[in-house]
């Protein structure tokens, strides 16, 4: 059994890993380093966990959210598939079962909102949690003056804080998302994430869930 250690260790997930952050900083993206990996790895599984899936399932989600965003050392663009068919190549070497590691490539090739649908417990758990990561710390332009950075630098700049929950008895998952109103209205986010929310509905509703939206304590969704 593949655990999630031996993942993280492994010298080939490092150097693309490191390449990947290295190509997005030089696109000017926000942060999708170890740091994004890690959170989105984490989420996916308490989701799936919360939800009272399989230890199996909770295990194959965590290991898609840490490799979701490999593809980035390829391309930004199409980085779903490339990144989905490099993890199956790597997760095969480490002596995952067929069967899981094209669970874990399917997840992975459909996180991203341009193509992307939950066909699956992983893959819905794996956009949930990929689109609740919204920080200021994942912005790495160097921003001097907030009102001329672009609106994915602002957005992000005025997270203070994201996370999900989840009511298994009322079947709603929830993303909470703390916003600094001064920097950023709440309309912004919505210019550039409708699309991310709308996936995350449809992820929610897959696993037999409302998805609710609660940015500074209002119930926006």
């Amino acid at each position: 059994m593949l655990e999630l250690s031996i993942l993280k260790s492994d010298s080939e997930v490092e150097a693309i890993m490191t390449m990947s952050e290295k190509q997005i900083e030089a696109l000017g993206f926000t942060e999708h380093s170890k740091r994004h990996a890690s959170i989105v790895s984490k989420w996916s599984g308490d989701i799936l966990r919360a939800l009272g899936k399989s230890d199996e399932c909770v295990r194959l989600a965590e290991i898609a959210g840490y490799l979701h965003d490999i593809g980035n050392c390829i391309n930004r663009k199409d980085h779903a598939q490339t990144g989905a068919i490099l993890a199956y190549q790597i997760l095969k070497r480490l002596g995952l079962d067929y069967s899981e590691a094209a669970e874990v490539m399917m997840a992975i090739g459909n996180h991203d909102e341009q193509y992307g649908v939950p066909v699956s417990e992983v893959s819905a758990a794996l956009i949930l949690a990929d689109k609740a990561d919204v920080h200021k710390s994942r912005v790495k332009n160097n921003v001097t003056n907030v009102s001329l950075a672009n609106i994915h630098d602002r957005v992000n700049l005025a997270a203070e804080r994201s996370f999900i929950t989840v009511d298994r008895a009322g079947a709603v998952i929830t993303l909470h998302i703390e916003i600094d109103t001064a920097i950023c209205p709440v309309i912004d986010y919505f210019e550039i994430y409708f699309n991310r929310m709308k996936l995350c509905r449809r992820a929610a509703e897959f696993l037999s869930c409302r998805f609710s939206l609660i940015i500074n304590g209002v119930t926006l969704l």
